[in-house]
């Protein structure tokens, strides 16, 4: 079976190393970029089965990308974990609202990191949302 693939979107690179490291660690495949241009690129060439996604990204948001993703058929089984710094409820609603899958607020612990991810990639069956 094909190890299971994510793409990080992270522009700060002390951040996107310690994430990087953390999620190739688990087993999972990892490629990064650092802003949302490349983030839709990488997208289009090579879909992953999970977008780790910061919101806050030079050149488009991560809420941008997220709506393009669940705008896009062939994109519609990638899962989307969205982080931000900027912890508030409005962020993560909207966040929710746009499809995102998950949404961590940074710092957070890497334990809260590696169990989403493993939720999302589906060790139960996959399935989080409480609409079954």
């Amino acid at each position: 079976m094909a190890r299971k693939s994510v793409l990080l979107a992270e522009d700060e690179d002390g951040i996107a190393i310690a994430l990087e490291y953390l999620i190739a660690r688990e087993g999972y495949d990892t490629r990064r970029v650092a802003d949302g241009e490349a983030a839709m690129k990488a997208l289009e060439e090579a879909p992953p089965d999970l977008v780790v996604l910061d919101v806050m990204l030079p050149h488009r948001s991560g809420y941008e990308i997220c709506q393009s993703i669940r705008r896009d058929e062939d994109l519609k089984d990638v899962k989307v974990l969205m982080m931000t710094a900027r912890g508030g409820e409005v962020e993560r609603r909207k966040g929710l609202a746009l499809g995102a899958d998950a949404f961590l607020t940074k710092p957070f612990a890497t334990a809260d990191l590696t169990a989403q991810i493993r939720a999302l990639l589906g060790g139960e069956g996959g399935c989080m949302n409480d609409s079954g």
